[in-house]
């Protein structure tokens, strides 16, 4: 089996037997941050953080797992609230160590014993998470929070022996979060960070869904975390469009708050949703339709399994017709190919063009190759 184990200089990998314990403690003069992101998207993660970010140097990475180390003469006051203005970190946060070990007992021993050595201060919650170990939807897996970490949470909690901490729960605004991540079965890493952002108060920055117990499509996660995040201001009775619709997962989504939708597809369509009766099947392309069919429509979703620029193409040509007035926008760009990460920008600027002013991306943790663009008008609208 490979083992891990680091020093000041860096890292080293090598066979080994199984050993006792392998324990690793940060330099608090030589901080490192770790970033959570899809499994297959460390290398897109890594482009673009030492794009933004030159200053940072690339140390060690797992499938869905990279950690930087950070400079010496960087502010450091301001890492625990430091927005990297990433699309691929699904949070980060300040390693504090990690520990290899066969004994799971030891392990949380050693995990105790790193945690109290960074004297950390008042911590208000602890999140215990897995890297993703495959791509989401792929033989069933879909990352989050499950049993297994709220178990090993308690575990570890009360190991650690502070008063009040809060177990995978999301945390409230500025509060300070203890990250135990899942690398392997025996190897863990320790960290922390302070709630700022929304999604760096859910556990491993997966909002916990807990879906209905028949759901159309797993398209009904992807929406329902694309909502969570974005925060549009959509209420009980608004028109949305959702261009892509079939079979219907993200629409069973939206028609779950009260909305009316559209669903504008030529495939067919789920006969739960098509039962509900605030839903409506338009068995078109986007392109084939009048843009007068889209002038009460206040939100537009778009989720088709084409290249950026064609999505762009589509929805470009409702929102920019006179008859239209759409507030607010989610939509799917599709990385046909990791290579188009880099593209990201553009996309960004295309969309601003049309007259938005708050424009952000991320990849979702139920996205798979691809990201979510919220979209608004301007965000003094967001909820």
């Amino acid at each position: 089996m490979f083992r891990y184990e680091t020093s000041q200089s860096g890292h080293n990998y090598q066979k080994s037997t199984p050993l006792p314990v392998r324990m690793t403690l940060m330099s608090n003069s030589n901080p490192f941050i770790y970033c959570g992101c899809q499994n297959g998207a460390q290398a897109a993660l890594k482009q673009e953080i030492l794009a933004t970010w030159p200053q940072f140097r690339f140390s060690f990475s797992r499938p869905g797992f990279v950690t930087f180390k950070v400079p010496s003469d960087f502010p450091l006051k301001s890492l625990p609230t430091l927005d990297l203005k990433s699309t691929f970190a699904r949070c980060s946060g300040i390693s504090l160590g990690s520990v290899d070990c066969d004994d799971p007992e030891v392990r949380i021993q050693q995990i105790s014993q790193l945690v109290e050595s960074a004297q950390l201060g008042p911590i208000q919650h602890l999140h215990v998470w897995q890297r993703d170990t495959d791509t989401p939807g792929n033989r069933g897996f879909e990352p989050g929070r499950d049993a297994t970490t709220d178990q090993l949470g308690q575990k570890i909690a009360t190991s650690l022996n502070m008063d009040g901490l809060q177990i995978n729960r999301i945390a409230r605004p500025d509060e300070r979060i203890l990250d135990i991540i899942l690398l392997d079965e025996h190897h863990w890493w320790a960290g922390w960070h302070q709630a700022t952002r929304t999604v760096s108060r859910w556990p491993g920055g997966i909002y916990s869904i807990n879906p209905p117990s028949s759901i159309v499509s797993r398209a009904y996660r992807k929406m329902e975390e694309a909502i969570r995040w974005s925060r549009l201001p959509m209420k009980a009775g608004d028109l949305v469009a959702e261009i892509g619709s079939s079979p219907g997962g993200s629409c069973q989504a939206l028609l779950e708050r009260d909305l009316h939708v559209l669903g504008v597809d030529p495939a067919e369509m789920h006969e739960t949703v098509l039962a509900h009766p605030n839903f409506t099947h338009i068995r078109k392309k986007a392109a084939e339709m009048k843009r007068s069919e889209f002038a009460n429509v206040k939100w537009l979703m778009s989720d088709s399994n084409v290249a950026p620029n064609y999505t762009l193409d589509s929805v470009e040509n409702i929102v920019n017709n006179e008859r239209t007035n759409i507030r607010g926008m989610l939509l799917t760009l599709k990385l046909i190919k990791w290579e188009l990460a880099t593209e990201l920008p553009i996309y960004m600027d295309r969309i601003r063009s049309w007259g938005y002013q708050y424009v952000r991306a991320r990849q979702l943790a139920f996205n798979r190759q691809e990201v979510c663009v919220a979209v608004q008008r301007s965000r003094s609208k967001r909820r």
